[in-house]
């Protein structure tokens, strides 16, 4: 779909529509896996990145590493290491609130959210290059692997569509802190459970993430994408029906004759400034699920710190929405209307 390219600002269809993960689970324990109880095993030790292009070899503790998949920051960031330079995405920017602290006063290069400056990421001499949230293309991969090593996405999932331990373990590996990598994911895998056995109404209740780029257009995020498992990850189920039409996308459309499928017991809406919240509300077949007239549902602010917190759905952000968006979601399922922005929000701009 590169033909498509420019509409959205230098994106692609799918590439925009995630900004409103693609990982591997790492190769076999003879490329270089940790050994007995270490917990840094690998950091100066052969291993072989399987990713959707081949195997990436990568020795050493990477010193200079650039992310070009948009999210790939954030688990470098937990694990301790600052890229030179990290790929913006939602409203052009790279680094959030609840990766700022990592950064130890750093400032990284921001590299664009569009086509990629080959001469530019050259220019910064990487010696480990992550895309591993990306949908690069065979050409761009080999591109960049003229550079410096490359990891590349998964092709055991859809582009963008790993789990984020999957994503967290790849970025452990290549960067050498596997057992780092290990804890982060139990300590926010630990944080899930608790959120979700902390709310046993979320158990049953149904809940889906929408998007709206465009007025009058609507779609949904299906089970392989990351916003469509963190509702998942809280005990809320998708209805049947959104799961069969996404399949192995990680979205899918919904045409506005058929907005009843998105009629769940929470519907979160991530829209652009240009879908327009209030063309949703005033859509007078969006005005007639029930979700609606019983305050089920939810609106982030564009560009805002929620809708990407959500978007990104990384080892990072993932506790900030534990914290900032699980409260506005035990609200919907309460059935409180939400007329405004709500103090989460309201304190984080």
């Amino acid at each position: 779909m590169r033909e498509l390219r420019g509409v959205w600002g230098g994106f692609t269809r799918r590439e925009f529509l995630l900004g409103a993960g693609g990982l591997l689970l790492v190769g076999a324990a003879g490329c270089g896996g940790e050994s007995g109880g270490s917990t840094e095993g690998t950091t100066a030790g052969r291993r072989v990145i399987e990713h959707k292009y081949g195997g990436t070899e990568i020795s050493g503790a990477p010193e200079r590493v650039v992310t070009v998949g948009y999210t790939d920051h954030d688990p470098a960031l937990a694990l301790g290491v600052v890229p030179v330079a990290v790929r913006a995405w939602i409203g052009e920017r790279a680094v959030w609130p609840w990766a700022e602290g990592e950064l130890g006063g750093a400032e990284p290069e921001i590299l664009p959210s569009g086509e990629l400056n080959f001469e530019q990421i050259a220019g910064l001499e990487p010696d480990l290059i992550l895309g591993a949230y990306s949908g690069l293309t065979r050409e761009e991969y080999e591109t960049l692997s003229e550079i410096a090593p490359t990891v590349a996405q998964s092709g055991e999932h859809p582009d963008y569509g790993a789990p984020w331990q999957d994503q967290t373990r790849t970025v452990g590996r290549a960067l050498g802190r596997e057992g780092r990598a290990k804890r982060l994911i139990e300590d926010v895998e630990a944080r899930l459970e608790q959120a979700r056995e902390s709310h046993p109404e979320f158990r049953g209740a149904t809940g889906v993430v929408a998007y709206s780029f465009a007025p009058g257009e609507y779609g949904a995020y299906g089970p392989k994408d990351a916003r469509g498992r963190f509702l998942a990850s809280l005990g809320l189920e998708m209805p049947e029906r959104v799961r069969e039409l996404a399949g192995e996308e990680f979205f899918t459309t919904i045409s506005r004759e058929r907005l009843d499928l998105l009629d769940a017991d929470v519907l979160v809406w991530i829209i652009s400034v240009e879908g327009r919240r209030e063309a949703v509300e005033e859509d007078p077949l969006y005005r007639r699920l029930r979700v609606v007239s019983e305050g089920r549902d939810i609106f982030l602010e564009p560009d805002g710190p929620l809708a990407a917190a959500l978007s990104f759905s990384t080892v990072l952000s993932l506790p900030y929405l534990i914290e900032n968006l699980v409260p506005m979601l035990v609200a919907a399922v309460d059935g409180d209307p939400q007329t405004e922005v709500t103090k989460p929000q309201r304190e984080e701009r």
